[in-house]
């Protein structure tokens, strides 16, 4: 399950050392991780890391098979934690030392930076590959994040980008060895806890207000 830990100013959310899918009791999990990094006081920024081989596989679709009835409560969930990440008023960093797919890559891009491990792991959308069409909010979150050529092949083509070629790509800002991602991330994340409080959370607001609408439209979040 997540842990939340601090290291001075720098908060860091570790998702765990499986898959690091997002069941219910995860969710709720690396909520209260957030509410705790929000509530906070002071300068702060956040580093969002996992443990082994999956930084996240995203949805848990076998929790989602024996739960259908129970759908699209859970996309909102999901949908929240895509909104209230894009918004935190601190800057946020995704140390991406494994395995980023799906929905656990859409979380990555509700990052503000995000490192990569350079020569093991993949980034991949594969939606399309696995029949699952991307919601109203997931693909405005996407769209918001990556240029549009870029968007259009990784959602499309469900291509698998290895570390240098999603930094060509601008799917992540920077790469790192396998033991330096974790404290590459660290590093640009201190330099920005300054940052933290009401202005920034403003700025990412209003930036991203037609996303975080169509992420928080409970009414109809399947589109």
């Amino acid at each position: 399950m997540p842990t939340l830990d601090r290291r001075d100013d720098v908060f860091v959310l570790d998702l765990g050392d499986g898959e690091n899918r997002f069941h219910p009791d995860w969710l709720t999990a690396v909520g209260a991780a957030l509410d705790e990094v929000e509530k906070a006081e002071g300068p702060r920024a956040l580093v969002t890391t996992a443990t082994g081989k999956f930084w996240s596989n995203g949805l848990d679709l076998d929790w989602l098979l024996a739960h259908a009835d129970e759908y699209e409560e859970y996309v909102v969930g999901v949908h929240e934690l895509f909104a209230r990440t894009l918004a935190l008023p601190l800057v946020t960093v995704a140390a991406l030392q494994g395995h980023t797919f799906a929905a656990g890559a859409m979380f990555s891009l509700a990052h503000d930076i995000r490192v990569m491990r350079a020569d093991r792991g993949f980034w991949c959308l594969p939606e399309t590959d696995i029949d699952i069409p991307f919601t109203p909010g997931m693909s405005a979150l996407i769209q918001s994040r990556l240029s549009p050529r870029t968007a259009h092949e990784a959602m499309v083509t469900a291509r698998r980008y290895g570390g240098e070629d999603a930094l060509a790509a601008g799917l992540v800002d920077h790469t790192a060895t396998e033991d330096s991602v974790r404290a590459t991330a660290l590093e640009l994340a201190r330099a920005q806890t300054s940052k933290a409080g009401p202005t920034l959370g403003t700025v990412k607001s209003r930036m991203y207000a037609p996303v975080l609408a169509s992420l928080r439209d409970r009414d109809n979040p399947m589109g």
